[in-house]
């Protein structure tokens, strides 16, 4: 039996429609707590890196300063390979802060000098070890292995980041 121009048609269609639903096929995959990690590490990384450009302004001092560019970069970069994974699983990432977020920014870029230094080191302090959290809870439990291995990643980085604030505010003591 000779195969008709329709058959042939969508046998040549399928793989194409495959690649070009592959992504929506992926959120469906993705487990709720996945989704949930995306959503909060992709808030948390634009508010280090938005509160980071406040700190290189309003900083009182040059290690505030620099803290503020180190998460500038090394967050923007996070940030930059969460949306790249998250994009190839189809699951949307927020594009602005959350309310909390945004209101500890709103904060922020009301101070100066001590006061602003003060406040940003206790918002890095605690953010980072919610963070250090998450990235170790996801890299031990989460259910997607490109995520686990983002967050095991970050989460040696998030490391580095506690141990830096530690030794500022040992300075400033």
């Amino acid at each position: 039996m000779k195969p008709s121009l329709l058959t042939l048609a969508c046998l040549l269609a399928a793989p194409a429609l495959t690649l070009s639903l592959s992504p929506l096929a992926h959120a469906a995959d993705a487990s709720a707590g996945d989704k949930a990690f995306v959503q909060k590490a992709a808030v948390g990384g634009m508010f280090e890196v938005e509160s980071g450009k406040v700190a290189q302004e309003k900083g009182a001092s040059q290690d505030v300063k620099d803290f503020g560019s180190k998460m500038v970069e090394d967050h923007g970069k996070a940030n930059d390979e969460l949306k790249g994974i998250a994009s190839s699983k189809g699951i949307e990432i927020p594009t602005a802060l959350d309310s909390k977020h945004q209101k500890m920014l709103d904060t922020l870029n009301g101070l100066s000098g001590e006061a602003f230094d003060k406040e940003y080191l206790k918002d890095m302090t605690a953010g980072h070890k919610a963070t250090d959290t998450l990235m170790s809870k996801e890299a031990s439990s989460g259910q997607d292995s490109d995520l686990k291995t983002f967050a095991g990643k970050t989460d040696q980085t998030v490391k580095m980041h506690i141990s830096m604030l530690n030794d500022i505010k040992a300075k400033k003591k």
